[in-house]
């Protein structure tokens, strides 16, 4: 009985034994799998901080080239022939306000810098230099000072109406292609809501021919009619704006030419004062 207690005793240290290494060996694995899934974790983190480092400028990529992509398929859709029209009127509508706008920036100067030098010129008896200075000088001012020099031993009634009169002339000059901007400006609306009756046109068209009123039926027609109209009045906004901003300039050149006629006029008197006695 002894032997069979012993060997009962035995076999439960040993299963005891193997329990607790099965134990152990359970733990280890059990750590081991919490800490490679902790490293996947912190690798799909910073993978998800790389993705969305790229993604704000691969979403800049997609949102500008969907743009340019759907203002060129809006282009061909509102119907190339309209739509081309009115392409036309904004690239000429824009050379015009760019030639304008170069134009009016060339004939700016300081002109208080040129009457002063007219005066200096004068007070120094050098009529000469002083119509010089006139003529190397841009600009519809300088033009008038030298209309007004050419004049000066003809009397200050001469060379007011001299002044008077080429003042016009350059006045016109400042204004020359404006009214081509206006048209274009017209035009380009008008364009686009004769896109729009075409369009609404083609829609009944498609009605009657179909006979019967449902949204794909009409839908053809109506964007047509919407998209010209649209880039019509676009292009209309932005030649208005070029438009405003040549006249601001051509009038704040006619009040300096005014203001320097005077001025001149003045001079002029000084001079016959002082030198005509």
């Amino acid at each position: 009985m002894k032997k069979v207690f012993a060997f009962v005793a035995m076999m439960g240290l040993l299963t005891f034994g193997v329990n607790q290494t099965i134990n152990a060996q359970d733990e280890a694995t059990a750590v081991e799998e919490v800490a490679q899934d902790e490293a996947a974790a912190d690798s799909i983190a910073a993978a998800d901080e790389d993705v969305e480092a790229v993604a704000p400028e691969a979403d800049d990529e997609v949102e500008g080239e969907g743009l340019h992509k759907t203002i060129k398929v809006k282009f061909i859709e509102g119907s190339a022939g309209f739509m081309a029209l009115v392409a036309v009127a904004m690239i000429f509508g824009l050379a015009l306000c760019i030639e304008r706008i170069i134009f009016l920036s060339l004939s700016e100067i300081n002109s208080k810098k040129l009457l002063e030098d007219i005066q200096a010129a004068l007070e120094a008896g050098d009529v000469e230099g002083a119509k010089a200075i006139c003529r190397d000088t841009r600009g519809p001012v300088a033009s008038i000072c030298y209309q007004g020099m050419m004049r000066i031993d003809e009397g200050l009634d001469v060379v007011e109406r001299s002044v008077v009169s080429y003042g016009s002339v350059q006045a016109s000059n400042l204004e020359k292609n404006l009214s081509w901007i206006t048209l274009f400006i017209a035009m380009s609306p008008s364009l686009g809501f004769l896109g729009t009756v075409i369009g609404m046109v083609q829609a009944f068209d498609d009605i009657q021919k179909a006979g019967d009123i449902s949204p794909n039926v009409v839908a053809g027609g109506m964007k047509v009619a919407l998209i010209t109209t649209i880039f019509g009045i676009i292009v209309a906004l932005i030649l208005q704006v070029f438009y405003n901003y040549i006249l601001s300039k051509v009038e704040a050149l006619n009040t300096d030419m005014e203001d320097s006629s005077v001025s001149l006029l003045d001079i002029i008197m000084k001079y016959n004062l002082k030198f005509k006695k």
